[in-house]
């Protein structure tokens, strides 16, 4: 019986997987039936991983790949997920992180260790001044794509400064603060500008190859951060349930951190109920819906957000699952 080399060749190959590639984004993005997902081949067993991240680390035991650092909470290598078809999204592509400004040495040497060669900063100035700028390996410069965070910043600023409770429970109690942070989501979508900017972060990704690692990250690595990895993950396959529990997995990384911060507040006299600030610390799936109730709402879907909202045609929709899956 004839092979498939025999019959079509390494281009017949080629054209298998483009089409499969095609129809696992499509599906990731809600344009096919769920169907369509038994066409592509059976998932392998649980934990057979066929690319090893090429740095020490390992996965976490919730198949979030964390990259434990010293001066930042939140830092990850966005790969080791599962699509529709079986396959996995590669290690040692594309990194998510908050704020890098209080890295240690120590914790530069662990970046080194990650090739990376492209890091975008998604802080808004105000941020960067505050915080200061990233530490990152010798001869990488950060590449500043800001992106509103729709006032966040200068509300907490506001916000602590005040010292007043009754001002500080007026601003962010009776679900003012939630309701604060649905707004910022709604502007990931809404904002062109905003729009442009994690447009160009996913063409970096998508046209950068394999041997030019990408970190991006904002200052909690959750918000901005998040909704990348969400369109990043969905673009190339990974199921909605895993791509939210990605997202989620910020409040678990950040816990500590943040009630660290908010023990401060309370010991120096700033916030007598530090506990209004939760909402703005965590991340929450009523956040994401917002976004995805406006992608609803002005495009119709997230693929409509994808093509027309931040103009990525299918070659680069392409060409991401490319980089990113194998």
């Amino acid at each position: 019986m004839a092979t498939a080399i025999e019959e079509g060749g390494p281009m017949r190959i080629t054209r298998t997987r483009t089409a499969v590639g095609v129809a696992v984004c499509a599906l990731a993005l809600g344009t096919l039936p769920a169907w369509a997902a038994q066409a592509g081949p059976a998932a392998p067993e649980h934990g057979t991983a066929r690319h090893a991240p090429h740095h020490s680390l390992r996965p976490a035991s919730d198949g979030v790949h964390r990259i434990p650092l010293q001066g930042a909470v939140n830092v990850r290598d966005v790969g080791g997920y599962r699509t529709y078809d079986g396959e996995r999204v590669r290690y040692g592509q594309v990194f998510r992180a908050d704020a890098l400004a209080k890295l240690t040495d120590a914790d530069v040497a662990t970046l080194t260790g990650l090739g990376l060669r492209k890091v975008v900063d998604f802080r808004v100035p105000a941020e960067v001044q505050y915080d200061g700028p990233d530490r990152l390996p010798a001869g990488l410069a950060p590449t500043p794509r800001a992106i509103s965070d729709n006032g966040l910043f200068a509300t907490l600023m506001t916000v602590i400064g005040s010292k007043d409770p009754v001002k500080q429970e007026e601003m962010l109690g009776n679900g003012k603060a939630d309701a604060f942070m649905r707004g910022v989501y709604r502007t990931f979508v809404s904002d062109a500008a905003n729009r442009a900017q994690f447009a160009a972060t996913l063409r970096d990704i998508a046209h950068g190859g394999r041997k030019s690692p990408l970190l991006y990250h904002c200052t909690a690595g959750k918000d901005r951060t998040g909704w990348t990895s969400y369109l990043l993950l969905r673009a190339v396959g990974v199921p909605e349930r895993t791509v939210v529990g990605d997202f989620l997995a910020s409040n678990t990384y950040r816990a500590a951190y943040d009630a660290k911060v908010r023990e401060g507040l309370k010991q120096s006299g700033l916030m007598q109920n530090p506990e209004l600030l939760i909402p703005l610390q965590e991340v929450r799936s009523g956040y994401l819906e917002a976004a995805l109730a406006q992608v609803e709402k002005e495009y119709g879907s997230l693929d409509g957000y994808l093509r027309k909202g931040l103009g990525l045609d299918t070659r680069t929709v392409l060409a991401l699952r490319e980089r990113m899956v194998g």
